[in-house]
C-alpha cells in the first residue's frame, strides 16, 4: 500500500463489509500501530502482541463481514476486542469472536461499576460518529487534523463536529440525570445546565443558577462534570475503553506523536528505514497470521445476524442533537491490489455522499466547511446503544456561528469544599477546598474565606499580640497564604489562569463537643464577583480523619513486613513461610522476632521493596508500626542509601485491647528521611512480645509526584479500630474525593489477620474490593501478606493490600469479620480526578 488513502474509517469498513480485504487493510494499516501500544502495556513478549493485534483485527473481520461490529468508531471498538481478546488468552478462551459480542465495551472486573456511570452511559448513547470524534480528540487528544482523516472531513470540519459532539455529551448526560428524578425544583436547573456550561446564559439566569447549585449538591455534582467535557471523556470514558493500562496507552501515543510532524497516522512513513526494517522484522509473525485470517474469513460463510439489544426507556428529555454526515470525498487514488485466493461477493452498487447545502448570509470563511459538517439532510445510522423513539434532531449552523463571535474571554470560578475522609470528634483532620477557573479568561487576585462550624478551628503556629496567626496549609500549597482568624482561616492567592486548577488544605482540630453533621462551608471572592460552596458532609462520630492530602501528578504505594516469624526449623514453619500448608496463622505458632538484617545491634528487623517510576520525588511518608504488647513509641528505620539506621519517635501512639492483651498501632512522618524512593527499605526494633498469636510489623505509606501520572486525588487517612464480630466492622467514609465511578487505587494496612480465619470482608459502597496480593480471596483479604515484602511469603498478622475500584459518589469503606479480629489501621486512596 504505497499510497495515501483519502476515505474515513466509516467508507472503509463499509467496502469490508462487502468484501474489500484492501478497504480492511487500510484500516489495520491506520490503527494497529495504536493497537500495539495498548498490547505492550498488556503483554510481556513482543511476538504476543503481534500475535494479539492479528487475533483483534481477524475478530472484528468476522463480526463486520456478517454485519455486526463498528460501522464508524474503528478505534474504540478495535481497543474494547484487544482487550477482550488478551483477556480471552489469559483465561484459555482463546477463537474467533462471535456476532455481537462487544456490543457492549469489555469491562475488567477491577472497574465493575464504570458502565453505570452517567458519564458513560451518556457517550456509549450517541451515534457512532460522535463517539468517534470524542474519542480521538477528548481522550487521546489527538489533533483535528489528525482525526480528520478518519471521518473524510477538513480539520475545520472536525472542530465543529467535536463541537457538536460534545453538546450532545452534555444533552445526554442531563439526559440521564433526570432519571434520578430530582426535586422538583431542579427540572428548569438541569433544562438550562447545558447552555450555561458553555457560558451561554445571561447574567441573570446565571445567577439564579448559581444560587440553586448552593443550596443543591446534586445540582452542583452534574454542573461539574459538564464544565470539561474531555476530562471527564478521559478520566471515565477512557479506562472503560483502554483499561486500566489507559495511562501507559496515551503516553505510548505521546511518544509515538513525537516519532514525526504528522503523528500516529504518518509515523511509518516518516520513520528511518532501520527503525521501519526492524520493526517489519518483528511484526512478521503477526502480519502472516491476519493475512492467513483475512483469506479464510473471506471463505467462510458466517452465521445470522442477532437482533441488536434495545436499551430501556427514560422520562423524556431535552434529545442530543444528530451527528452529521461527512461530505462527498474525492475517490481515493489508485494502490496495489492486495493478493487474495478467494473472491469476495460484489457490490452491484454504492450510494453516493449526500450533497451539502449552503449555509445563507455565512459570511465567516470558515462557514463552508462548518456547514459540510453539520449537514442535517443526512443522519448518521443510530448507534447500537441510542434510545428507541427518540431520535435524534438535527442543529442548525447558526447558533455555532453566534457563539464563535465570543465576547471578551472572563473567568467562571467553581468551587467546593469537602472534609477529607472525615472530621471526627477529638480528632485533627484536614479541610479541602478547591477551586477551578472553567472561564476563558483570567481570575482577578483572589481571596477564600473559610467558615468552620462550632467546635472546629484551625490550629495557628504563634500568635502576635492581637496579629492574626499564619496558618502553613498542608500538602499542596500552590502559591496560598493562610491566616487563621475567628470561626475560620482567610487565604489568598495570585490570579488563576483560564482553565486551571488549584487546591488549598487546611488542617483542622474537631473538639469532642463539636456538632455531629456541622459543615464547613467557603467564599471565594475575586475580582468581578465571587462563588460560594459548602461541604456535602461534616462533623462524624465516627471514621478515619485524614492524616495528609494533595492534589496533583501524583502516585501513592505502600509497602511492609512482619517483625514476628513461627522461628522454627519444623519443615510445617518453612510450608507457612511459603504461603503453604494450613499452620499459616500466628495463632498456632509461638511466634518469635524476626532479624533479617545480619546487623548485630539489632534483635529484629526486616525489609520491603518499594517499586516507583525512577522519575517519582517524595511528597509525603507516613512509618506505621504495629505489635500485640505495650508501646514504647520508637522504632530503627533505614532508607536506600543509608549506611546506618535511624532512631524513629512516633507523633502518635494509640493502644487498644486485643484478645491477647494490649495492642498499639505508631505512626511517624519519615517524609524528610526519604532521599531515593526506588529501593529497599528496613525498620527494626519496634517494641514486641514474642509468644502464641503475637503479631509485630510495620509498613511505609508514600505519596510521590510523578510527571507520567494523571492529575489525581490523593489522601492517607488512619484510625486504630478493633474489628470483631461483637464490636462490628469499621467504617471509613472516604469523603472530600472526586464523586464518580472513577478508578481509584486503594492501599489498607491491618494488622492480626489469619489466613485460616475466613470471613473477612472490604467493601466499597457495598461492593467487596479483592485485593491483588495475597491469596487474592475477595473472602479472606487480610491473610498474612503484605505488598513489597523481602524474603517473606506469610507476614503473620501484618497485612499491607492493594485493591482497584470504581469509586462512587458516596464511597464508604466497611471492613468486617466473622470469625476473626482485626485492628484496622491505615487506608491510602488516589483516585484520578477532574481539573
Amino acid at each position: 500500500m504505497g499510497t495515501k488513502t483519502s476515505q474515513g474509517d466509516a467508507e472503509l469498513l463499509a467496502e469490508a463489509r462487502y468484501g474489500s480485504t484492501e478497504a480492511y487493510g487500510w484500516l489495520y494499516e491506520r490503527h494497529a500501530p495504536a493497537a500495539r501500544i495498548l498490547a505492550r502495556c498488556l503483554l510481556r513478549s513482543a511476538t504476543e502482541v503481534e500475535e494479539v493485534v492479528a487475533e483483534t483485527f481477524s475478530r472484528i473481520l468476522a463480526l463486520v463481514r456478517h454485519g455486526d461490529g463498528p460501522t464508524e468508531a474503528f478505534r474504540p471498538y478495535l481497543l474494547t476486542m484487544l482487550r477482550r481478546t488478551v483477556h480471552d488468552w489469559t483465561q484459555g478462551e482463546g477463537g474467533q469472536a462471535v456476532a455481537g459480542e462487544t456490543e457492549v465495551p469489555f469491562v475488567d472486573p477491577a472497574l465493575t461499576g464504570l458502565e453505570r456511570s452517567p458519564v458513560v452511559r451518556a457517550f456509549l448513547s450517541l451515534p457512532e460518529r460522535w463517539q468517534l470524534v470524542l474519542w480521538h480528540t477528548g481522550v487521546e487528544g489527538a489533533r483535528p487534523a489528525a482525526v480528520a482523516p478518519l471521518l473524510g472531513l477538513t480539520t475545520n470540519g472536525v472542530v465543529a463536529l467535536a463541537y457538536m459532539a460534545r453538546e450532545g455529551w452534555r444533552q445526554a448526560y442531563l439526559r440521564i440525570h433526570l432519571e434520578g428524578l430530582p426535586r422538583r425544583g431542579c427540572l428548569p436547573v438541569l433544562d438550562k445546565m447545558a447552555a450555561y456550561a458553555r457560558g451561554g446564559l445571561t447574567r441573570e439566569d446565571g445567577q439564579d443558577l448559581d444560587e440553586h447549585m448552593d443550596g443543591c449538591a446534586d445540582c452542583h455534582n452534574a454542573f461539574l462534570e459538564l464544565v470539561d467535557a474531555n476530562q471527564e471523556l478521559r478520566v471515565i470514558v477512557g479506562p472503560l475503553i483502554a483499561g486500566p493500562a489507559l495511562t501507559g496507552y496515551l503516553a505510548g501515543l505521546d511518544r509515538a506523536a513525537t516519532a514525526g510532524t504528522g503523528g500516529l497516522f504518518n509515523w511509518w512513513r516518516q520513520a528511518p528505514q532501520p527503525r521501519r526494517q526492524a520493526l517489519v522484522t518483528g511484526a512478521a509473525v503477526g502480519a502472516v497470521v491476519l493475512a492467513a485470517a483475512l483469506v479464510l474469513i473471506t471463505a467462510q460463510e458466517m452465521p445470522a445476524t442477532p437482533a441488536a439489544p434495545t436499551a430501556p426507556s427514560v422520562p423524556s428529555a431535552p434529545t442530543a442533537p444528530a451527528a452529521p454526515a461527512a461530505p462527498s470525498v474525492p475517490s481515493a487514488p489508485s494502490r496495489p491490489s492486495a493478493p487474495t485466493t478467494s473472491t469476495a461477493p460484489a457490490r452491484s452498487s454504492r450510494p453516493s455522499a449526500p450533497t451539502v447545502p449552503t449555509v445563507q448570509g455565512a459570511s465567516d470563511p470558515g462557514a463552508a466547511p462548518i456547514a459540510a459538517a453539520l449537514d442535517p439532510s443526512s443522519q448518521d445510522p443510530p448507534s447500537p446503544y441510542a434510545e428507541p423513539g427518540r431520535p435524534h434532531r438535527p442543529q442548525t449552523v447558526a447558533p455555532i456561528l453566534r457563539q464563535r463571535q465570543s465576547p471578551v474571554p472572563a473567568p467562571r470560578l467553581i468551587a467546593r469544599i469537602a472534609a477529607l475522609g472525615a472530621l471526627v470528634r477529638s480528632e485533627a483532620g484536614i479541610v479541602a477546598v478547591r477551586l477551578r477557573n472553567a472561564g476563558d479568561g483570567e481570575s482577578g487576585e483572589l481571596v477564600a474565606d473559610v467558615d468552620l462550624p462550632d467546635g472546629v478551628t484551625v490550629p495557628a503556629a504563634a500568635h502576635r499580640g492581637w496579629a492574626v496567626a499564619e496558618v502553613k496549609p498542608v500538602g499542596t500549597v500552590d502559591g496560598w497564604a493562610c491566616r487563621a482568624g475567628t470561626g475560620g482561616a482567610r487565604c489568598s492567592r495570585r490570579p488563576l489562569a483560564a482553565g486551571r486548577a488549584t487546591a488549598i488544605f487546611l488542617r483542622v482540630l474537631v473538639s469532642p463537643t463539636a456538632a455531629e453533621g456541622a459543615a464547613p462551608s467557603v467564599r471565594v471572592s475575586s475580582a468581578g464577583g465571587g462563588v460560594t460552596a459548602r461541604s456535602r458532609t461534616g462533623v462524624r462520630a465516627v471514621g478515619a480523619p485524614a492524616r495528609f492530602a494533595t492534589d496533583g501528578q501524583v502516585i501513592t504505594a505502600a509497602i511492609g513486613n512482619t517483625l514476628l516469624d513461627c522461628g522454627s526449623t519444623d519443615p510445617a514453619c518453612q510450608a507457612a513461610r511459603a504461603r503453604e500448608g494450613d499452620r499459616r496463622d500466628n495463632d498456632l505458632w509461638e511466634m518469635s522476632p524476626l532479624d533479617q538484617d545480619r546487623d548485630a545491634s539489632t534483635r529484629s528487623s526486616s525489609a520491603a521493596r518499594l517499586t516507583l517510576p525512577r522519575t517519582s520525588k517524595v511528597v509525603w511518608a507516613g512509618l506505621y508500626w504495629s505489635a500485640s504488647a505495650p508501646a514504647d513509641g520508637l522504632i530503627r528505620f533505614k532508607a536506600p542509601g543509608d549506611q546506618e539506621y535511624r532512631q524513629v519517635k512516633a507523633e502518635r501512639v494509640v493502644e487498644r485491647e486485643l484478645p491477647v492483651g494490649v495492642g498499639y498501632q505508631a505512626f511517624a512522618d519519615v517524609t524528610r528521611l526519604m532521599s531515593t524512593l526506588h529501593g529497599t527499605y528496613w525498620a527494626a526494633d519496634a517494641s514486641l512480645t514474642p509468644g502464641l498469636s503475637r503479631h509485630a510489623g510495620w509498613s511505609l505509606v508514600v505519596i510521590a509526584a510523578d510527571p507520567h501520572q494523571p492529575y489525581s486525588h490523593a489522601v492517607v487517612v488512619d484510625t486504630v479500630t478493633v474489628v470483631d464480630r461483637e464490636r462490628g466492622p469499621a467504617w471509613i467514609p472516604l469523603d472530600g474525593l472526586t464523586p464518580t465511578a472513577a478508578p481509584a487505587r486503594i492501599h489498607l494496612v491491618t494488622w492480626e489477620g489469619d489466613a485460616a480465619e475466613r470471613g473477612d470482608q472490604v467493601t466499597l459502597g457495598g461492593h467487596p474490593l479483592r485485593p491483588s496480593g495475597g491469596d487474592r480471596d475477595a473472602g479472606n483479604p487480610f491473610d498474612g501478606s503484605a505488598a513489597g515484602a523481602e524474603g517473606m511469603g506469610m507476614t503473620f498478622g501484618t497485612d499491607v493490600d492493594d485493591f482497584q475500584a470504581a469509586l462512587g459518589r458516596d464511597p464508604v469503606l466497611k471492613v468486617s469479620t466473622d470469625q476473626d479480629v482485626l485492628l484496622f489501621g491505615v487506608a491510602a486512596v488516589r483516585v484520578v480526578a477532574r481539573l
